[in-house]
């Protein structure tokens, strides 16, 4: 018998004899999507190989060591070859994990922590409210946003934090109409009106009842930020304006391997395939989350 078979004839039990927590059966849903499985194991790797890179590679990423053998081949003794510099290439690739998935983490938990509350609060009180938040919203939808980013990446010089504010700038977007919708779609649900009933105020509802029946759009729009977040930086690194060098950066290192791939091909390929990967166990991994947590959106 399958897992989702296992699953729905344990749903199927009556709650009497029913043993198993609602996260019980959302960890059975998200063992039975192999792709999300697969994919959080690349992410895990990928996490702590930015986390213990020091533990996977004993090179300084900024030190030109081996200006002598300058862009050699992969090989051996060089899993990735050596840069134009004479740098460790894939000790770049490890520490470059470190700042894109720092960078899209920290730009989805703002985006979180910006769009959640703007979207509950549009959805919940409809009106002057939603229609003020919308136009904010149509606003920064209009916006390119790789145009914006490059004009405030200029203005302000790029660097690491001024990424993170611009990515989650435009990340917030997303959140919040996914979170404005299922708040719509449940303040004319019995439990909220039963809350009314009892005289809860707005604010508790929102927090209490609205949010944490929200969880699935929230993980959604937080996955979706991360990668948005990921290629952004790449964007403005490959312009230049983003991550200053010498710190090792995917975007920075794309765009350096352009000027070579058609002599040195793995300056190039290495940190786009590091990029493409990483983006697509992330959303990969996501999508799992979010079938698992809530079912009822699986197959939409």
């Amino acid at each position: 018998m399958s897992i989702e078979l296992e699953v729905e004839a344990e749903l199927a039990t009556p709650p009497a004899y029913r043993q198993r927590s609602p996260l019980y059966f959302a960890w059975r849903r998200f063992l039975a999507n192999k792709a999300a499985v697969v994919s959080g194991g690349v992410l895990l790797v990928l996490v702590l190989m930015a986390i213990f890179a020091p533990l996977f590679t004993k090179t300084d990423p900024t030190a030109q060591a081996f200006l002598t053998q300058s862009l050699a081949f992969p090989s051996w003794e060089f899993w990735f070859g050596v840069d134009d510099l004479g740098r460790d290439f894939f000790t770049r690739i490890v520490y470059g994990a470190r700042v894109s998935l720092t960078i899209g983490f920290a730009a989805a938990i703002f985006s979180i922590l910006i769009g959640i509350p703007l979207g509950a609060l549009a959805g919940y009180f409809g009106g002057p409210t939603d229609w003020i938040i919308m136009r904010v919203i149509e606003l920064f939808s209009v916006v390119p946003s790789l145009l914006a980013a490059m004009l405030l990446g200029t203005l302000t010089r790029g660097g690491f934090f001024t990424i993170v504010l611009i990515a989650a700038l435009f990340g917030w977007v997303q959140v919040c109409l996914l979170v404005r919708a299922q708040v719509k779609a449940f303040r004319e649900k019995e439990f909220v009106r039963a809350a009314q009933a009892l005289g809860a105020t707005p604010w508790y509802i929102i927090r209490r009842h609205l949010i944490p029946n929200s969880i699935s759009p929230i993980i959604v729009g937080f996955v979706l930020a991360i990668p948005l977040a990921m290629m952004l930086e790449a964007s403005l690194s490959f312009l230049g304006i983003g991550v200053p060098p010498p710190t090792p950066s995917w975007g920075q290192m794309i765009n350096t391997g352009m000027n070579f791939m058609f002599f040195y091909w793995h300056m190039a390929v290495f940190p786009t395939a590091a990029l493409a990967i990483t983006v697509l166990a992330t959303t990969l991994f996501g999508d799992g989350l979010r079938d698992a947590l809530d079912p009822t959106l699986k197959g939409r």
